[in-house]
């Protein structure tokens, strides 16, 4: 009998010890500065203008304007809780003939928010890949991207000698700095 109540005494006494354990009062207001920032990479657009799409007459010519839809800021965290973005674009040519690319940046009116000029400069043989510095958007010119809905692009060939061969190839990506507080 001895042991017993022993025993029973005992898992009284460990539970007590149990129930007595160090706290300290929680703090639930931690929650309003939580804040997390992520970074978003993704592509932004793509084309390869191969030569036989560009008239060979030695005269400068545009190119038909290409315009994309662009939804993205459709998603209401993407477009509530971004704080800045940067665009960047890298254009390959093998032609011997020079480009203008301009991007236009088109709202819901199809009123040009904003153009982004590249210069490509002729093939003259080896790597010809130019990576334009980064378009960084915040504050005014980041709500100015936000209303953007279309992005449209007219590449315009300059005049040269001889015939045309190779590729012109855009690649562009973006960078999305968020916010959730």
């Amino acid at each position: 009998m001895m042991p017993n109540f022993i025993n029973k005494v005992s898992v009284i006494l460990l539970s007590a010890v149990l129930f007595l354990s160090c706290s300290s009062e929680l703090d639930f207001d931690q929650v309003d500065d939580f804040k997390i920032e992520p970074v978003l990479v993704a592509n932004l657009a793509f084309f390869n203008l191969r030569a036989n799409q560009i008239p060979d007459d030695g005269q400068a010519h545009q190119i038909p304007p290409d315009v994309e839809e662009f939804d993205v800021f459709k998603n209401k965290y993407l477009n509530e809780d971004l704080v800045k973005a940067e665009l960047n674009f890298e254009i390959e040519n093998t032609m011997n003939r020079g480009f203008k690319v301009e991007l236009a940046l088109i709202d819901a009116n199809d009123q040009v928010l904003e153009t982004i000029h590249l210069a490509v400069p002729p093939y003259t043989g080896g790597s010809n890949i130019i990576k334009y510095p980064a378009e960084v958007y915040e504050g005014e010119r980041l709500a100015l991207l936000k209303k953007t809905v279309k992005v449209g692009f007219l590449v315009t060939v300059e005049a040269g000698t001889g015939s045309i061969s190779g590729n012109l190839k855009l690649k562009s990506g973006a960078i999305a700095y968020m916010r959730f507080e």
